[in-house]
């Protein structure tokens, strides 16, 4: 009489689990909890993640802003359908700064990006951008929000 095998999730989410290795064990550890979240959700995630050693944003900060901005794109992926979902994030120092994209599925085009858009927005997802908004403007960082047809776009920028 066999033992019962261990259902582990599918192989490759296993395999997520370990996706990041950028130095910073925090921000491994929210990056590869959130990606392996969309890829358990079957959403194509191409990814790339260098954090320099010395940042001037806190971990916990940018943990919370990280995890903000994933959790916002994975939550846009789940209304399109699913040929055409993505979800693409890119971390790097660029040009004296810390530079964070992430660029996802949406089908919902906006027109307007300001406070007033956010506040009146879906509660979650409106908490979710104003959190970001204001641990960006702790740091004197920037933040740009760009809605394409079919693609919304985050870019925040940081002091290093």
């Amino acid at each position: 009489d066999m033992p019962t095998p261990i259902k582990y999730f599918n192989p490759e989410i296993r395999e997520a689990y370990r996706m990041f290795d950028t130095g910073n064990l925090n921000v491994d550890a929210i990056l590869n909890a959130k990606i392996s979240l969309a890829l358990e959700r079957e959403i194509p995630c191409h990814y790339k993640a260098t954090i320099p050693k010395q940042l001037s944003v806190s971990d916990i900060d940018l943990c919370v802003i990280l995890g903000n901005l994933i959790d916002n794109a994975v939550e846009a992926c789940r209304d399109v359908e699913p040929k055409s979902q993505f979800l693409r994030l890119y971390i790097a120092p660029m040009k004296q700064q810390f530079y964070i994209s992430v660029s996802n599925a949406t089908n919902e085009l906006v027109r307007k990006l300001d406070e007033d858009y956010i506040s009146r927005k879906r509660g979650d997802h409106g908490h979710g951008l104003k959190r970001i908004d204001v641990m960006v403007e702790k740091y004197g960082g920037y933040i740009n929000r760009k809605n394409e047809p079919g693609v919304f776009v985050t870019e925040i920028m940081l002091p290093l």
